[in-house]
C-alpha cells in the first residue's frame, strides 16, 4: 500500500502503518490539548490511541494467523485511521474455512476484553460501566470496553466488516458463492442506508461509515460476480496472444521505443527463451531517472513475479493476480511464454461474456 512504512514483522508477516495514521494522533493530541491543556492528560490520551491500535493489530493477526493454518499467504498488515487491514493473498475457497478466518479477528477482541475484566475483577478496580467513556475512567477498563466495542462493531452483518464474511460464508455452505455474496452485499448495503438516514439526524460520523459499507458492499459483490464469471474458463481463453517482450540484454531504450510505438507498458524479460523478470513502466521510468537509457533491462527487471499455467483455471490465476500487486502475469504452456495475462483482458473477457449472454436472453 502506497504511503505506509514497515515498522516490523511477525511469522513472516509485514506490518505498515500509513501516513494518514499521523492525522489520528495530531487529532487526538490537539482535541485534549484545547479541552484541557493539560500534558498528562494529553500524552495519556495518547497511549491509550496506542494501545487501542495495538489491540486493532492483534485482531489483524488473528485473521492472518487463522489464514496460515490454510495454507494462505498474508501479503501484510497496515494500519490505517479506520482500523487495520490485513491483506490476504487469497480469500479461502471453502466456506468453513472463511467462516473461522473471518471470525479470528474478533474471537481476539474477545480474548483481550476477558483478560483485562478477570484482572480487574481480581485487583478489585472494576468501575461501574456508565462511568467509563472513551476519554474518562480507567485506562484498563476504557480498553476492556472498547474491545466489547470492536467485537459488536466487527461481527455486524455487513461487508466489509467481519460479520458480513461470516454471514457470506453460512450462506455460502448451503447455496453458490456468488449468490451468497449477493445476498451479503445486499444485507450490507441495506445497514449502511440505515446508519446514512441516523447519521443525518444525530451523529455525522455515521454517514462515513454507511459511505465505507456501501462501498466495501459494492466492490465484494463485484468481486464475486467476476470470479463466479470465470467458473470452468480456462487462461488460455483469456490471455493476451499479441505482445512484445525483452531480452535481459537490451538496453532501456529497446524498452522506451517500444512503449512509444504502442500501447503496451510492461514487458516480460527472456533468457535463453526462459522468462526470468517483469519490466514494469513505473520500474522502467525510475531507472531512467537514475541511469539514462543505455542501460541493461536485466539490471532493472523485477525478478520475483507470478506466473499462470495456459490450462490453469482462470478464476484462480485471477485471484492470484489480484493479490500480488503486479500488472502482468506471464502465461506458460510448460515452460514457454505463450501469453500475458492483465486485469485489463480479464474485464474485457467478462464484458464480452456478459454481452454474449444478454443477447441469448
Amino acid at each position: 500500500m502506497k504511503w505506509s512504512w514497515k515498522i516490523g514483522a511477525y511469522r513472516g508477516i509485514p506490518v505498515r502503518i500509513h501516513a494518514t495514521f499521523i492525522l489520528i494522533i495530531a487529532w487526538v493530541a490537539i482535541s485534549q490539548w484545547y479541552s484541557s491543556g493539560d500534558m498528562g492528560a494529553l500524552i495519556g490520551s495518547i497511549v491509550f490511541i496506542l494501545a487501542l491500535f495495538g489491540c486493532v493489530l492483534l485482531h489483524e493477526f488473528g485473521h492472518a494467523l487463522m489464514a496460515q493454518k490454510y495454507n494462505i499467504k498474508t501479503r501484510d498488515i497496515t494500519l490505517l485511521p479506520i482500523g487495520g487491514v490485513a491483506r490476504l493473498e487469497r480469500m479461502p475457497d471453502d466456506p468453513r474455512q472463511e467462516f473461522w478466518v473471518a471470525l479470528a479477528g474478533p474471537a481476539v477482541n474477545v480474548l483481550i476484553a476477558v483478560v483485562l475484566f478477570l484482572w480487574l475483577w481480581v485487583t478489585n478496580a472494576l468501575e461501574p460501566v456508565s462511568e467509563v467513556s472513551l476519554i474518562s475512567g480507567p485506562f484498563l477498563e476504557r480498553l476492556m470496553v472498547v474491545n466489547i466495542w470492536l467485537v459488536l462493531f466487527n461481527l455486524l452483518p455487513a461487508f466489509p466488516m467481519d460479520g458480513g464474511r461470516v454471514l457470506r460464508a453460512f450462506l455460502a455452505m448451503r447455496m453458490d458463492y456468488a449468490r451468497a455474496t449477493s445476498i451479503a452485499a445486499g444485507i450490507g448495503q441495506g445497514m449502511a442506508l440505515l446508519f446514512g438516514f441516523i447519521g443525518f439526524f444525530s451523529n455525522p460520523f455515521l454517514i462515513f461509515i454507511a459511505f465505507f459499507v456501501w462501498i466495501g458492499a459494492a466492490s465484494e459483490s463485484g468481486m464475486a460476480q467476476m470470479r463466479s464469471s470465470f467458473d470452468g474458463t480456462p487462461v488460455r481463453a483469456a490471455m493476451i496472444t499479441d505482445f512484445y517482450t525483452l531480452q535481459k540484454s537490451d538496453y532501456l531504450a529497446r524498452a522506451v521505443e517500444l512503449i512509444i510505438a504502442g500501447s503496451q507498458q510492461d514487458f516480460p524479460v527472456l533468457d535463453g527463451g526462459h522468462v526470468v523478470g517483469i519490466l514494469t513502466r513505473d520500474k522502467l521510468i525510475s531507472a531512467l531517472s537514475k541511469h539514462g537509457q543505455n542501460i541493461d533491462v536485466g539490471e532493472v527487471m523485477q525478478r520475483d513475479f507470478q506466473a499462470a499455467d495456459s490450462s490453469e483455471m482462470l478464476q484462480t490465476a485471477f485471484m492470484r493476480l489480484q493479490g500480488c500487486d503486479c500488472r502482468i502475469m506471464p502465461v506458460l504452456r510448460g515452460e514457454k511464454l505463450v501469453g500475458l495475462l492483465t486485469m485489463e483482458n480479464i474485464g474485457e473477457l467478462m464484458m464480452i461474456q456478459s454481452a454474449l449472454k444478454g443477447a441469448r436472453a
